[in-house]
């Protein structure tokens, strides 16, 4: 990688690596999602699976401030993962007028699958470098976690 290799320019060299990071990091992003993704579900639909799986039953206005949306948005979005059979709803315990939604079975499934999916690939992508690219990949997981932790 030439880019990489400008030594009289540490500043442009760090640039370039920022971008190449970036990138690189996005195209693994979109072929997990590609790889984990059989039911072609949407980015937001996934999005919502996920924090319906880690925090459990929510309302519409809460999931939609969650994900940054309008709650009309995510209205859409739970109605096709309802029609789905991934979400169910129910009435909430305290307010009368509002509806609580979380994951059905076959929705607890489908999120299992679906990091079932990335993990194999993640594990036979990662099985086709040679050892060193391997020690490599592994000793950059930490400094990546840093990064993301900063």
């Amino acid at each position: 990688m030439g880019v990489m290799s400008n030594t009289r320019d540490p500043l442009n060299s760090l640039e370039a690596a920022v971008t190449e990071l970036s990138l690189a990091i996005g195209q693994l992003l979109r072929r997990l999602r590609m790889e984990a993704n059989p039911s072609e579900l949407s980015w937001s639909q996934v999005a919502t699976l996920a924090r319906l799986d880690k925090l459990g039953w929510m309302t519409t206005a809460d999931l939609a401030r969650a994900e940054s949306v309008k709650p009309q948005s995510m209205g859409a979005t739970l109605a096709d993962l309802e029609q789905e059979g991934l979400v169910q709803r129910r009435p909430h315990p305290t307010d009368g007028r509002q509806v609580l939604f979380g994951l059905t079975d076959e929705g607890v499934e489908a999120r299992r699958k679906r990091s079932v999916a990335k993990r194999e690939w993640l594990l036979a992508a990662m099985a086709k470098l040679d050892p060193a690219e391997q020690q490599t990949l592994i000793a950059a997981v930490a400094l990546i976690k840093r990064l993301g932790d900063s």
